[in-house]
């Protein structure tokens, strides 16, 4: 009886260790290749993105991935100007969340935290977007603008009083290369640091706040925050 019990818990043990391997393997590779999300821990989008959200990142938006590789199996779009993106930072491989601001093929420069591309400046209005954070107050230390990037308007955000890099350029954008920047354009470490991004590093398109929890007041839901789209 003791046989018998070693034999068959021994082939139930293994039947079970291999279904539970096959099930992480396909979770993973799901995460790997066509959709993850991201808990963002700083705040170098604001007031787009604050710390504590989780943002869903769509990897299927560009192109089929090899899954736990940056290998191309298929490309059908890249991505464009306004669009906020996940990528590996060149600097040191980490996974980063910014907007692209530049494509290949672009001239872009900056004169004091105003963009210009291709030679065009962009238009910027004051803005009252909060996104939810009461400590966004245009209190002098912090101003909030809606910016044009040829036809997507989004928020930004500038601190005067803080020592940023804010102008920069002229610099044409190699080919299959991508110039990234924070919404928070005083405090995001991004391309004017780190240099151009690979299209091969970029690994999907962020969409949507799924959760967003307070990271500053006990990870307090911010409810209005919840399953919200992003521009």
């Amino acid at each position: 009886m003791t046989h018998y019990f070693r034999k068959y818990g021994s082939i139930l043990l293994r039947g079970w260790l291999g279904s539970l391997l096959i099930a992480l393997l396909i979770a993973t590779s799901f995460k790997s290749a066509i959709a993850d999300w991201y808990i963002v821990p700083t705040g170098s989008m604001k007031p787009t993105i604050l710390e504590g959200d989780r943002i869903f990142a769509n990897k299927l938006a560009y192109d089929l991935k090899l899954p736990y590789t940056t290998f191309h199996l298929a490309s059908w779009d890249n991505p464009s100007r306004g669009e906020i993106v996940v990528f590996r930072s060149p600097a040191d491989g980490t996974r980063l969340v910014k907007r692209v601001v530049a494509v290949p093929g672009d001239t872009l420069a900056m004169s004091d935290n105003r963009l210009y591309i291709n030679g065009e400046a962009l238009s910027y209005a004051f803005s009252d977007r909060k996104g939810g954070d009461p400590s966004l107050t245009d209190d002098g230390e912090r101003q909030l603008y809606t910016e044009d990037l040829t036809g997507h308007k989004h928020a930004v955000m500038v601190m005067p009083d803080r020592q940023a890099f804010r102008s920069f350029g002229p610099v044409t954008v190699p080919d299959h290369r991508y110039f990234m920047m924070g919404d928070n354009r005083d405090n995001s470490a991004d391309s004017r640091y780190f240099g151009f991004v690979d299209r091969s590093e970029i690994l999907g398109r962020a969409t949507a706040i799924v959760i967003s929890l307070d990271m500053g007041h006990h990870y307090q839901p911010r409810w209005s925050r919840f399953f919200t789209r992003l521009q």
